[in-house]
């Protein structure tokens, strides 16, 4: 039972080490669209491998290339100080084990205007605020949105703010601000919420105790079984004798002969 038990809890544990074992690529600022010669830093979070990580991407002038081929590594970031436009395409996360990161995609424009939206996919149930920016000011101007290529609304200082978002919600964005131009389009993804598992170190203590409420119902049935098993010793140990007289009968037999003797 102690062997079943411990391979149930290494069992627990490795699944909850797999389900975030996973990289995921991060972009600092964290948007979909930049303007020639701005900054952008990448990032890969793998807390939990040991074999490490690289950045690759996919773009009209490279393909699968690492960090040092393009960027300029930094820490556990790969940083590009001024971003053309062949800067635009794909970009993940690789472990050495073999296993791939989440994708995102920028698009780098010279054109005077950009829509600032989220990069990496957002949950249903949250506000999404999409930013129709110019790259020179005045910022905060009056922008028109379209979904889809069917227009939206209009909005006075070109934010436009979604609020809980769902699957309809889904679909390429753009904005228009007059007299300075279009954005090009931006791809925004909509998931379902996510259960997230917090991983933690546990106690002896709380092994002892995720241990016996594993191993309950097999501690349960066994004392069931014990109990029964010694009820059965027991009726087979003490029959009962059908032709034993009753208490005292004898004692006053011997005591009525006594008497007339």
């Amino acid at each position: 039972m102690e062997q079943t038990c411990e391979v149930k809890l290494l069992l627990l544990i490795s699944l909850l080490c797999c389900s975030l074992n996973q990289a995921k690529v991060k972009l600092s600022p964290s948007r979909s669209q930049f303007f020639k010669g701005t900054f952008v830093s990448f990032s890969c979070e793998d807390d939990h491998s040991s074999a490490g990580t690289m950045l690759s991407r996919n773009t009209s002038r490279d393909t699968r290339k690492e960090c040092e081929e393009w960027g300029q590594p930094a820490a556990s970031s790969c940083v590009i100080d001024f971003v053309v436009s062949s800067d635009s395409g794909v970009y993940w996360c690789e472990s050495t084990e073999g296993g791939a990161s989440n994708y995102v995609n920028i698009t780098v424009t010279d054109d005077p205007v950009i829509l600032q939206s989220p990069v990496l996919p957002v949950d249903e149930g949250e506000d999404v605020t999409l930013i129709c920016k110019t790259k020179t000011p005045p910022f905060n101007l009056s922008a028109d949105f379209y979904k889809d290529g069917t227009f939206v609304r209009t909005t006075p200082t070109g934010h436009m703010t979604i609020q809980l978002v769902s699957k309809s919600d889904e679909g390429a964005y753009k904005c228009y601000i007059r007299g300075r131009g279009e954005s090009p389009p931006a791809w925004i993804s909509i998931t379902g919420q996510e259960v997230k598992v917090v991983l933690f170190e546990p106690s002896l203590t709380l092994l002892v105790i995720i241990c016996i409420v594993v191993s309950s119902p097999y501690v349960v049935s066994t004392l069931l079984l014990v109990a029964i098993c010694r009820q059965r010793h027991k009726e087979k140990a003490s029959p009962v004798s059908l032709t034993a007289p009753p208490p005292g009968e004898d004692e006053e037999g011997l005591e009525s002969e006594d008497v007339v003797a």
